[in-house]
């Protein structure tokens, strides 16, 4: 018998005689009473502060119990939706249960499970399309609600070594407003390559320097770029206070600015409708994936530090509406599959959860891809040591990537020995890149304001659809 087993036992004779609990009252006991137990009998120290654990009792207590501490507390922690992280050493802390988050080893299960679902073309596309058809219901996009018929708002463009910046808002409810940056190549040869950048958790936004290198230098490749605000960030703040980002329907209204970005940008002449790209990392990353899955305008995808089997993104503007509840379940790898047979480039790193991609997710999309006969379409790039940003050897993955799947000139982006090269990239402050003027002067009298408002504007636009 092993000594953990045997050490479980003699605690719990040890307490044979103070026993006062019987299936009468449920054997229920504090909270609190419970974790200050475990931690004596499993010799493990849980942090966690008062109010957590603050007027709960838990029925049944100690029939919760085994041998296994990890297993003892999933039982007696998920009747209250909190759960604990290991953090090493024999010590736990106390959380909210997290509902985008799974375990590694759940990933690989829920992954393993998927792929019976399907074993060639046939029955994937079956399964995409039942995915698609819910992943739109699920957003309460379908149908998709009326276009307003205002034209877009374009102030202070601006011209430096290779490219232009406009500061760009397009209507996308009846006045709600998608704010950014587009940058187009300064002499472009024929139709241009499109590419839209939803923005990710990263600071500053749209405005922080890794954002203007990236989307500058991708227009002096040769392609348009637009670079837009996640929904109640940057000047979207104008019409939405920032708790509102937190909301579900964030995830709704950036896929309408998603989409709506994409309807503009293709509408003008000088747009090549075959040549169409996506790109963003870290929250940006997961619209990446996402809008990818709807909308097959897009040809090129490149998710950055988001791939993974078991994390859905931990803001409800990634996973607010149960998009990955679809199909009886899936997750950013399958999402991301539906790319397939369009190129595919997954930037991952080894300081946040798309560590495992390379021996999970990866090999899961290229499968894919291999009922096309296209698994050389999904790349990987991995960056073990590196952590969760967009940064220089990120972007320089992607612009190799942009440059061979969208005919862009990758000169543009290197120096005369092959090199990374941005330094012909103006930073500009915040301050030139807002649409709506220095104090949000020029924010149309139409905007709405306020999350109440908007919800009564979306409900009103979906129901006459």
């Amino acid at each position: 018998m092993s000594k953990k087993l045997l050490l479980f036992i003699g605690a719990s004779l040890l307490r044979l005689s103070a026993f006062a609990q019987n299936s009468d009252d449920q054997y229920q006991m504090p909270l609190k009473t419970v974790l200050d137990e475990i931690q004596q009998r499993y010799n493990v120290k849980i942090k966690y502060s008062p109010d957590m654990v603050k007027d709960k009792s838990l029925t049944y207590a100690e029939w919760r119990y085994r041998p296994d501490v990890d297993e003892t507390l999933r039982n007696v922690l998920s009747p209250f939706d909190l759960q604990v992280t290991s953090s090493g050493d024999k010590s736990y802390k106390l959380k909210t249960f997290q509902y985008h988050l799974k375990t590694p080893e759940e990933g690989k299960e829920q992954l393993a499970y998927l792929s019976t679902l399907y074993h060639d073309q046939a029955t994937w596309e079956k399964r995409k399309a039942e995915l698609r058809s819910c992943m739109w219901q699920a957003l309460r996009l379908s149908p998709m609600p009326a276009k307003p018929s205002s034209k877009p708002i374009i102030t202070n463009k601006r011209q430096y070594d290779g490219y232009t910046v406009e500061n760009l808002a397009i209507e996308t409810l009846p006045g709600l407003y998608v704010t950014g940056s587009l940058y187009k190549p300064l002499k472009p040869k024929g139709k241009v390559p499109v590419i839209i950048s939803p923005d990710g958790h990263f600071g500053d936004g749209r405005y922080r320097a890794d954002a203007q290198y990236r989307c500058a230098t991708l227009a002096r490749m040769g392609a348009m770029v637009y670079s837009y605000d996640l929904f109640a960030w940057g000047e979207s703040l104008l019409q939405f206070k920032g708790e509102d980002h937190h909301r579900s329907i964030a995830m709704t209204v950036q896929a309408l600015n998603g989409e709506r970005s994409l309807d503009y940008l293709l509408s003008l002449k000088d747009a090549d409708k075959n040549r169409v790209a996506i790109t963003g990392g870290s929250g940006g990353g997961s619209q990446t994936m996402l809008l990818t899955a709807l909308d097959d305008r897009i040809k090129v995808s490149v998710p950055v530090v988001m791939l993974s089997t078991y994390h859905s993104g931990g803001c409800p503007c990634e996973s607010g509406m149960p998009v990955h509840l679809c199909g009886g379940g899936t997750n950013n790898a399958e999402i991301a599959a539906m790319a397939a047979p369009r190129p595919l480039l997954a930037i991952t790193d080894g300081g946040d959860w798309t560590a495992q991609t390379p021996e999970t997710a990866y090999p899961f999309v290229q499968n894919i891809y291999g009922f096309y006969g296209k698994a050389d379409l999904a790349k990987n790039v991995h960056l073990p040591k590196e952590g969760h940003d967009y940064g220089l050897s990120k972007r320089q993955a992607m612009y190799e990537f942009m440059a061979k799947n969208l005919g862009l000139n990758l000169a543009a982006a290197e120096d005369n020995t092959g090199k990374l090269n941005e330094s012909k990239v103006i930073i500009e402050k915040e301050e030139a890149q807002r649409v709506f003027g220095k104090n949000g002067e020029l924010l149309p009298a139409n905007a709405i304001k306020g999350f109440d408002t908007l919800q009564a504007v979306f409900n009103k636009s979906v129901a006459h659809q």
